[in-house]
Order: C-alpha cells, then sequence, then structure tokens
C-alpha cells in the first residue's frame, strides 16, 4: 500500500518559509527606516554644525590632504578610480546596459526596478545637495576639485544604488561558491568610492557617510516592494543575499518558480 504524504511535515515546511519571508520583508522595511532616520539625525548635525562632527570632518581632511600631497603617485591612483571606474556615469551607464538586457530577457519587472533604484538614487541625491547647500572642503593647497554642494556624496550614493543593482540582479547567475566574493568585491567598491572623495578633498566624511545611508535606505525601499510583489504574484520566494530574481539563472522569469507550479 503506498504511502501517504507527510501532510503535516508540508504545512509545517510551508508555514516556515512564510514566516522565513515575512521576517525579510519586515527586516527591508525596518533597514529603510532605520537608515532614513540615522540619515535625517545626520542631516541635523550637519545643519546645526555639531562640533564633535566639524572636528572629526576637519580632521580627516586635513589628515588625508597631507597624505596626497606627499604621495602624488597615491592620488594619481585615487583620482583615476574615483572619476573613471568609480564615476556616477560610469555606474549609471553600466545599469543602464544592465537595464536593457533585462528587458531583451523580458524581464519587464526586474528591469523596471533596476531602473527605478537608480533614477531615485540620483533625484533624491540631487534634492538633498539642494536643500542642505552645503560647501565642500576649502583646503590650502588641493589635490582635485568637484562642483556643486557637498551634502550628501553623490558618487558614495551612485556606488551603493549601482553596486546593489548589479549584484542583486546578477547573483543567481553566479555560481554559489563565487557570491561571498561578488559581494565582497561590491562593499569594497562602495567602501573605495567614500574613501577616495574624503582623500581627494571634495568631500567631507560626513558626506559620504549620508550618501551611504541615503543610497541603502532606497535600495531597502525598493528591494522590499519587488519582494512583496512576489509574494502577490505567487513567484517562489528568494533569499535577498543570494539575489532578488532566481529565475534568472535559467528559467523564464517571468513564469512562476518551480515550488509554486
Amino acid at each position: 500500500m503506498p504511502a501517504r504524504p507527510a501532510v503535516p511535515t508540508l504545512r509545517r515546511r510551508r508555514k516556515d518559509a512564510d514566516r522565513r519571508f515575512g521576517i525579510r520583508l519586515f527586516g527591508s522595511a525596518a533597514v529603510a527606516a532605520v537608515t532614513a532616520v540615522l540619515f535625517g539625525l545626520l542631516l541635523v548635525l550637519v545643519e546645526s554644525g555639531w562640533h564633535p562632527l566639524r572636528r572629526l570632518d576637519a580632521g580627516a581632511a586635513r589628515w588625508l590632504n597631507r597624505t596626497a600631497l606627499d604621495h602624488p603617485a597615491w592620488t594619481g591612483t585615487l583620482r583615476f578610480f574615483s572619476d573613471v571606474v568609480w564615476d556616477p556615469v560610469t555606474l549609471r551607464a553600466a545599469v543602464a546596459v544592465l537595464t536593457l538586457w533585462l528587458l531583451y530577457r523580458r524581464a519587464w519587472r526586474l528591469a523596471a526596478w533596476s531602473a527605478v533604484t537608480a533614477v531615485a538614487g540620483g533625484l533624491i541625491g540631487l534634492l538633498a545637495k539642494v536643500v542642505v547647500e552645503r560647501a565642500r572642503p576649502s583646503l590650502p593647497d588641493p589635490v582635485a576639485h568637484a562642483p556643486g554642494y557637498s551634502f550628501p556624496s553623490g558618487h558614495a550614493m551612485a556606488a551603493t544604488t549601482s553596486f546593489a543593482v548589479l549584484l542583486l540582479v546578477l547573483l543567481p547567475m553566479v555560481r554559489r561558491g563565487l557570491r561571498p566574493l561578488c559581494w565582497a568585491v561590491a562593499v569594497v567598491s562602495v567602501l573605495g568610492v567614500g574613501f577616495t572623495r574624503v582623500a581627494l578633498g571634495v568631500h567631507w566624511f560626513s558626506d559620504v557617510v549620508g550618501g551611504w545611508m541615503l543610497g541603502l535606505a532606497v535600495v531597502a525601499l525598493t528591494g522590499w516592494s519587488f519582494e512583496a510583489w512576489r509574494a502577490d504574484a505567487g513567484l517562489g520566494r528568494t533569499e535577498v543575499a543570494e539575489g532578488l530574481e532566481p529565475e534568472l539563472s535559467g528559467e523564464d522569469p517571468e513564469e512562476p518558480h518551480a515550488s509554486q507550479r
């Protein structure tokens, strides 16, 4: 006589999966909320000219400026990475190419998520700069110059949103063993962008932190929205740490996940 399916076991697994999915959605919303609050607090401290923050900004700017003046070759390397490799135009162009590729693959919603995240990040950062109107560092012997206002750092924000988009879209097509390396490259790049901007004397340290926070808030909000859509559409649940759309690894991105068929 054939064995009867373990219905209680299947139900338990489904409940566990639902609970984990709910935790991930709540986590995304919490990250967005916390980073938005922290950004708001940092903005208040910047606008009020809080002395400890001003002292930290000024000390970091002077020390890194002296280092840059003493090591011109090092400064040239920083300028190359900041103005070429990690320039917002370069990163946004990469996201644009990725979005076009997603459209070619007919991954319409993922393409929309990619475009909205990049565009929203750029517009929100620009709006914050116009509202705050913070002047850039003015050093006796500058090694670089940049136009516009200083807070938040557009480079830091563009790097945060762009590398998040690239990572979360492309991870499903990367072998599982190499995914930690991809995360490491993205994190090092985002941190490296911030360091180059402060080291070149075109941003205060708090500008960079503000750019990271605001970019993370944008990614968390749009990522939460995308995950919520997957749940409403009845698609398979995903581990965000391994990409937003696992179907890109080979299955039709618009078809339900195998576990939901």
